[in-house]
C-alpha cells in the first residue's frame, strides 16, 4: 500500500477513534419534570443550553410531567430514576418504602395557594366554607391540602372539592364554575392575572404550611457519580437563570418550542424568592432544621408517620461542597 495512503488511513482511524471516544463519554440522562415546561424549569434548561450538563459529561433529556404526585409515583415504581417534584409527595412514598431520596431542594418554601377572584366573596380562608374549590388532579396541592385546612381550623367537609384536569383550572375560575382553586404563585396565579383577573391569594407558606418544597430526587439505584454531576450542573444552571433570566427563558424555549416566553418570564420572576426562603444558606440545599419542621408539621395530619427521622427522606451527600455552592444573601 502507498505509504502516503497508509498514513492518511492511520490519521483518519485515529481521528475517528478520538471522536467516538468523545461521543461515548457523554452519559445519557433522562430527567422527569413535575409539570409542563415553564419558568419553574428554567434552571434546568439553562444547564442544558449553556453547556453545563455537557461539560459534566452528561447528555440530558428533559421530559415534561403532569403533577408532582404522578412524577413521584414514576420513580417509586421504577419507571423513572431521576426527577423533579414536590418534596412532600416524594417523602410520603419514601415513608411507605419507596427506594428513593430527595437530593437537592430548589424551592425552599411551598408555592401553593388558594386563589379566588376578588368578586367571589372569599375575603379570608374561613370564607371558603360552603364554596366550590377546584383541585388539579395529581398535584402537590392535593397532598398538602389537609395540612393547610388543619392549620386554619377547617375541614374538607366544609367545602366542595372538585377534581379537574389542569387545563380546566383557570377557565373554571374565570367562568365562575368554582369559587376558588388550589393554585400556585408560580403558575395559575400568573395565568389568571395575564388574563386580567384580580385575585385574593392565600399562600400555604403564609398560612401554616412552611414546608420544604420542589426538589430533585432520585431512585436509590441511580448511578451515584452521575447524580453528583447532574446536581452540580443543575445548580449552576439555576444560578445562571437567576443572573440571566431572559437568556434562561430563551434556553427554555430552545428545549420546548411551544413555550409562552412572556408567561415563563413571569413564572421565573415569581419563584425567585422561594430559592432562599426557609432559612436556606445555599441555593439547592434545605437545612436540616427545615426538614425537621416539615416532618413535624406533616406528621400532625398523618401525611408522614410520627417519629420518623427526617433524614430518611433526603441526603446531602451528592451536593457540591458549600464553598462551591451559590450562597443565599
Amino acid at each position: 500500500m502507498n505509504r502516503a495512503l497508509t498514513n492518511v488511513l492511520i490519521v483518519a482511524s485515529w481521528a475517528l477513534g478520538s471522536w467516538t471516544s468523545t461521543a461515548t463519554a457523554q452519559t445519557a440522562v433522562t430527567f422527569q419534570l413535575n409539570w409542563t415546561a415553564g419558568g419553574a424549569n428554567a434552571g434546568f434548561a439553562a444547564a442544558l443550553g449553556e453547556g453545563f450538563y455537557k461539560a459534566a459529561g452528561l447528555d440530558v433529556t428533559i421530559v415534561q410531567g403532569n403533577g408532582s404526585g404522578n412524577t413521584a409515583q414514576l420513580v417509586a415504581s421504577g419507571r423513572s430514576q431521576l426527577a423533579y417534584a414536590d418534596a412532600v409527595a416524594v417523602s410520603q412514598l419514601i415513608a411507605k418504602g419507596a427506594p428513593m431520596k430527595v437530593v437537592a431542594t430548589i424551592y425552599q418554601s411551598n408555592p401553593n395557594e388558594v386563589s379566588a377572584l376578588t368578586t367571589s366573596g372569599v375575603k379570608s380562608i374561613n370564607d371558603l366554607k360552603g364554596k366550590k374549590v377546584g383541585v388539579p388532579a395529581g398535584s402537590s396541592q392535593t397532598t398538602m391540602m389537609p395540612l393547610f385546612l388543619k392549620a386554619n381550623g377547617l375541614k374538607e367537609a366544609d367545602m366542595t372539592m372538585i377534581n379537574m384536569p389542569v387545563a380546566a383550572m383557570v377557565p373554571s375560575l374565570l367562568q365562575g364554575q368554582v369559587d376558588a382553586i388550589l393554585g400556585s404563585m408560580d403558575s395559575y396565579q400568573i395565568q389568571l392575572e395575564q388574563q386580567g383577573a384580580t385575585l385574593d391569594n392565600y399562600r400555604f407558606a403564609d398560612y401554616g404550611v412552611p414546608t420544604v418544597s420542589t426538589s430533585i430526587f432520585a431512585s436509590d439505584s441511580f448511578i451515584k457519580d452521575v447524580l453528583k454531576k447532574f446536581i452540580g450542573a443543575s445548580l449552576k444552571g439555576w444560578g445562571f437563570a437567576l443572573d440571566n433570566p431572559d437568556k434562561a427563558v430563551k434556553d427554555l424555549k430552545a428545549v420546548f418550542p411551544d413555550l409562552n416566553e412572556k408567561l415563563a418570564t413571569a413564572e421565573l420572576a415569581a419563584i425567585t424568592p422561594l430559592f432562599c426562603s426557609g432559612g436556606a444558606k445555599f441555593l439547592g440545599k434545605a437545612e436540616d432544621a427545615h426538614w425537621t419542621r416539615t416532618q413535624a408539621l406533616l406528621s400532625e395530619v398523618k401525611l408522614l408517620p410520627e417519629g420518623q427521622d427526617p433524614k430518611s427522606y433526603y441526603t446531602n451527600a451528592y451536593l457540591p461542597a458549600d464553598a462551591d455552592m451559590r450562597a443565599c444573601k
